[in-house]
């Protein structure tokens, strides 16, 4: 018997993202910028120490802006923080801090990967395929 873990999630899914385009490319870049101005306004929410429904909201936020890119992996991290916020039992600041930070982890992997997207769109010469 194996244990064959399911590939990680894409940090940008390059396909979605030149779908929900059009294929356009300026406006790909466009979208781009959007994501990472949402991002910033929104990631400075994500504080364990603040009310849950603060860091829920903005997960829950930063969830739809990543689902619009194709950043998947950060949609899905967003929605745990998001359901941890939400949910029955509040849960401690080391559960919050634990689940922040990696949603904190994963936003800056996906700024890396976006910020790389953007450069290779707005650049002149051979394109990187989808």
């Amino acid at each position: 018997m194996t244990d064959t873990a399911p590939a990680p999630l894409a940090l940008l899914d390059r396909d979605h993202l030149n779908a929900m385009t059009g294929g356009d490319q300026s406006l790909a870049v466009e979208v781009i910028e959007i994501f990472r101005h949402q991002a910033e306004i929104w990631s400075r929410l994500l504080d364990p120490m603040a009310d849950r429904s603060q860091w829920a909201d903005a997960a829950h936020t930063l969830k739809g802006a990543s689902l619009g890119i194709g950043a998947l992996r950060l949609a899905s991290i967003c929605e745990k923080a998001e359901r941890l916020g939400r949910g029955e039992a509040t849960p401690s600041r080391t559960a919050a801090a634990v689940m922040l930070g990696d949603v904190k982890d994963t936003l800056g992997d996906t700024l890396e990967a976006v910020a790389r997207a953007a450069y290779e769109l707005a650049s002149p010469g051979p394109k990187r395929s989808s």
